[in-house]
């Protein structure tokens, strides 16, 4: 419940903002990228087999639990007119399983489908549409492919819903009541079991207490109707503006700040890391550090799988009261005091260690994203941000749907803190990230990582294998 109560906001609301914090264009071929192209560029770049040797999700589908029957939405403004080609594009290049409503497949029965609702219309998003600095349409097709693609890479059976929502040309009047519309809706009409949101603004963007309360209708819906809902926690470490750009009018909060609507305490906030393990690594192959190649952070850090991302947005909530849930934590971990503290988990964020995507982009320098000093090209991307950890995430709990019989697990926060506190559940189900902080910003005060809970990392990231059946239990089990 809200911490202070407050008069209603007399200004706009902030606009949604895309989570992702960098991408590098590595190659215009339909052929994913090698490492060594990656590397050349200082970076590693994660594919699904990769990733699900990191997280270890390969027993999951081994056993059959691959998100079968189960509906992921992602909800983005604006969407993206090339989704459709540029999925097919990444499922052939991974051998991943072909959806029904991508590009060129033929539906079957059995199908995974992929389904794109417009709720409040769908308008082109071929041009950048960036007058203001707070509307480029490419900037979240980028969003959309990483979605997207990364959800069906973690659950490559579930059905997933894109949202595609309008609003955010208002500069705020809007965006988010648009989001939360459209949420509401398909949670009132039992169409989705998890929901992954990919954008953010910081609280004291919303003005008010009130102003951000009257947006939760979708999120007490969810924890009502056992519907999961995760939220990025942000890119800029514990530095926020009131505006985003800060550069085209907004202006830096002066003090260690969340993003909402990870900080809600009916939301499940997904942090980042630098994942440093085998990017080349076959689904089948236990999880393995690599220290000796790119970036710096991973070299800087030999023997550690993980290091916490310096921009993973958390810290503690100016508007939610600390939850139950957060009241036992691991040993060792950072105090939550008497507010809300964020994230609640974590996975690879940093696009230094990120994930390779592919989108289609127009020619002749109206992408309205910039490569260098030259717009991007359509091709490969090492992206990041907790724009990739939130859709992993999301694809994780579809797959603990599924093992849950197909029926949504709801708000799966309390179950998450009862296996971490106790430290054989805790030391078998997460991986626990103890290095590195997320002062992204000298002016602002950051937070280390630590042993159990911390501010950077949450409780950490996913041994998948071992989480999720546990989770299923224990949400069932409170």
């Amino acid at each position: 419940m809200l911490a202070g109560a407050s008069a209603p906001a007399a200004r706009a609301l902030p606009t949604p903002q895309p989570t992702v914090s960098d991408y590098q264009f590595v190659s215009a071929s339909e052929t994913p990228p090698t490492e060594a192209q990656c590397f050349s560029v200082g970076r590693r770049c994660f594919t699904p087999a990769s990733i699900r040797s990191a997280y270890n999700l390969q027993p999951l589908y081994d056993s059959g639990s691959n998100g079968a029957g189960v509906t992921i939405a992602i909800v983005d403004s604006w969407g993206s007119d090339t989704i459709q080609h540029d999925l097919h594009v990444y499922d052939q290049a991974f051998g991943l399983p072909a959806m029904c409503g991508e590009e060129g497949v033929t539906c079957q029965a059995g199908m995974p489908k992929f389904d794109v609702f417009h709720p409040n219309g769908s308008p082109a998003t071929t041009t950048s549409g960036n007058g203001t600095g707070l509307e480029n349409k490419t900037a979240w097709a980028l969003e959309v492919s990483l979605d997207v693609e990364l959800v069906h890479a973690v659950a490559p059976m579930a059905n997933i819903l894109l949202v595609a929502t309008t609003g955010s040309e208002t500069l705020g009047v809007q965006g988010f009541p648009n989001m939360m519309k459209a949420e509401k809706d398909l949670i009132d009409n039992h169409k989705v079991q998890v929901i992954s949101q990919s954008f953010a603004s910081a609280e004291e963007a919303f003005g008010s207490a009130q102003s951000l309360e009257n947006l939760r209708d979708a999120f007490k819906a969810a924890a009502a109707n056992g519907v999961t809902v995760l939220g990025s926690s942000g890119d800029g470490g514990t530095a926020n503006g009131t505006k985003q750009p800060v550069g085209q009018g907004g202006s830096l909060i002066p003090f260690p700040t969340v993003e909402w609507p990870a900080s809600d305490p009916l939301v499940t906030g997904v942090g980042g890391t630098y994942l440093c393990t085998d990017p080349t690594a076959a689904a089948t192959q236990p999880r393995t550090v690599d220290s000796a190649d790119p970036p710096s952070n991973c070299r800087g850090n030999p023997g550690i799988a993980e290091v916490g991302w310096i921009a993973s947005g958390g810290g503690f909530s100016h508007v939610f009261a600390k939850p139950s849930y957060q009241g036992t934590l691991p040993a060792g971990s950072t105090a939550i005091g008497s507010t809300r503290g964020v994230p609640d988990i974590a996975s690879e964020a940093s696009a230094r260690t990120g994930a390779l995507i592919y989108i289609s982009l127009p020619p002749g320098g109206q992408s309205g994203l910039i490569c260098g000093s030259s717009p991007c090209s359509t091709g490969w991307y090492d992206i990041g941000g907790t724009s990739l950890a939130c859709p992993e995430w999301a694809g994780l709990v579809g797959i603990a749907d599924q093992i849950n019989g197909g029926h949504g697990l709801g708000l799966i926060n309390p179950a998450l803190y009862k296996l971490a506190s106790t430290p054989a559940s805790y030391a078998n189900d997460f991986f626990d990230v103890t290095t590195g902080n997320n002062q992204a910003v000298a002016a602002v005060p950051g937070y280390p990582a630590t042993t159990g809970w911390d501010p950077v990392t949450g409780l950490g990231t996913p041994n998948a294998a071992n989480l999720l059946p546990d989770l299923v239990q224990a949400v069932n089990n409170p």
